[in-house]
């Protein structure tokens, strides 16, 4: 029997290779992670909690607006981006070192430096300049990369442009920002730059953002950023960036010029394979460049298993600790699992927010093989009752008419994040309409709406006759 350095080696300590690597250290065998940048991998580092700082610092501005409406006053409130950025790094760095300190108290050995394979059971960790190259022999091997921000290199000017990474560590607050894109990073950015009032203009080249959502929350979400002070330009696209002196010259496509300071790509991510030695292991990829696996997350080598973004199969954080357990469990434990993609919720951070949750209408009308009911309701929140303003929520309820079970849950407005996880669960369950409302309303509050939808939406086809 082959002899190895350890049991299991990963490429990657983010959320997906961390939680891999620390079941199966607790399990007893021998592990390592090796991690090129910051332990805590896109979510912790460069993704979803320093956005998330960022939403709820630019958040304020538009609590101070309603505060004024309950008659709060404040003379000489102000942001300082310094400020801000430190206080953020801070906590970046606190969070990081406590997954490497759980790492460490699993029994983990991290190995700071890239990762590449050699063959199918050997890993060259390559040193910083000066350092020599390590070579490590593990039985199995996990790949838990992530994804990079991907931008069109071929357009002109393209190096004068950032994505979702550098926003992070802008040295300065922009008074002008162009972020094209139309997915959760754009929307997301577009709110948070808008908050902190920065000029904020958003292009998208589809018909309407955040593609694969549910029709309704597009459309309604695209006109409450706008009332947020975001100009929106859709079914256009770059030509060029200038840089002239006075800033960033975006051509666009339809003729338009707009020149700001920042231009933002968040059109898209790409998972992370470059340079991994991928082929010497055997590892093949997919058509879209992920790299391909079976239910199980095993890769076309034997010994080598592939989780979270890399895969490009549901590029979320807590899917990704799913596919781990899933992979521990089948591997380990002699266990076979894979995670169940059906009816995860998720939230866009915008602003104001998204919840979702199952399918959308137009999803439902394909799958399900009877009428569907739709129960959709707007208004506007009793938070904003003082303050004049005209933003209004959305809730949208779709049911498969024949078992009137409740498939699909949307809602945009305040809150909705922290809603769709509990409605999750009954979506999940495969609760009925009647269920849902069978359960008392908490009132006054948003959510209560959600129990307390009785008028079926006309379709527009019978509505139109």
């Amino acid at each position: 029997m082959a002899q190895y350095d350890y049991d299991l080696f990963v490429i990657g300590a983010g959320s997906g290779g961390v939680r891999a690597a620390r079941l199966t250290a607790l399990g007893g065998k021998k592990v390592a992670v090796a991690e090129e940048y910051r332990v805590g991998g896109t979510c912790v580092v460069r993704g979803c909690v320093p956005k998330k700082f960022m939403v709820m610092a630019s958040e304020v501005s538009h609590a101070l607006e309603i505060a004024e409406g309950y008659g709060w006053s404040f003379d000489n409130a102000k942001f300082d981006w310094p400020t801000f950025l430190h206080a953020k790094d801070v906590e970046i760095a606190r969070l990081s070192g406590i997954y490497a300190a759980n790492l460490a108290k699993a029994g983990v050995d991290l190995v700071h430096g890239r990762a590449v394979l050699k063959d199918a059971h050997t890993v060259e960790i390559l040193a910083k300049e000066g350092g020599k190259n390590q070579t490590i022999t593990a039985e199995k091997i996990l790949i838990a990369t992530g994804g990079r921000p991907w931008k069109p290199e071929s357009l002109t000017g393209i190096e004068h442009a950032i994505t979702s990474e550098e926003a992070f560590h802008l040295p300065e607050l922009p008074k002008r920002i162009l972020i094209a894109g139309g997915g959760y990073i754009a929307v997301e950015f577009a709110g948070i730059f808008a908050g902190l009032g920065v000029e904020t203009t958003l292009i998208y080249r589809g018909p309407n953002i955040l593609r694969g959502f549910d029709d309704d929350v597009r459309a309604h979400l695209a006109g409450e950023i706008e009332k947020r002070g975001i100009k929106v330009i859709l079914g256009c696209q770059h030509s060029s960036i200038e840089k002239t002196e006075t800033g960033l010259v975006n051509h666009l496509e339809n003729g338009m010029k707009i020149e700001t300071d920042v231009v933002m790509f968040a059109t898209g991510r790409a998972p992370h394979v470059k340079d991994l030695g991928l082929e010497t292991a055997g590892v093949e990829l997919n058509d879209d460049g992920a790299v391909k696996v079976d239910q199980h997350s095993r890769t076309t080598a034997d010994n080598i298993w592939a989780i979270g973004d890399v895969t490009d199969r549901m590029n979320l954080t807590p899917v990704a600790i799913r596919e781990a357990v899933a992979f521990h469990e089948t591997v380990y434990k002699n266990n076979p699992q894979s995670f169940d993609y059906e009816a995860v919720a998720t939230a866009v951070f915008s602003q104001p927010p998204v919840g979702t949750v199952g399918l959308t209408e137009a999803e439902a009308r394909h799958a399900c093989p009877g009428e569907v009911d739709v129960y959709v309701t707007r208004f506007r929140p009793m938070k904003y009752a003082f303050t004049g303003s005209d933003e209004r929520v959305l809730m949208k309820l779709v049911v498969d008419g024949e078992t009137q079970r409740v498939v699909g849950c949307h809602i945009v407005g305040p809150d909705s994040p922290e809603m769709i996880q509990l409605a999750a669960i009954a979506v999940k369950a495969g609760l009925t309409k009647a269920q849902w409302d069978a359960t008392c309303a908490v009132h006054p509050t948003m959510a209560e709406e959600l129990v307390t939808l009785k008028e079926k939406q006309v379709p527009a086809s019978m509505s139109a006759g």
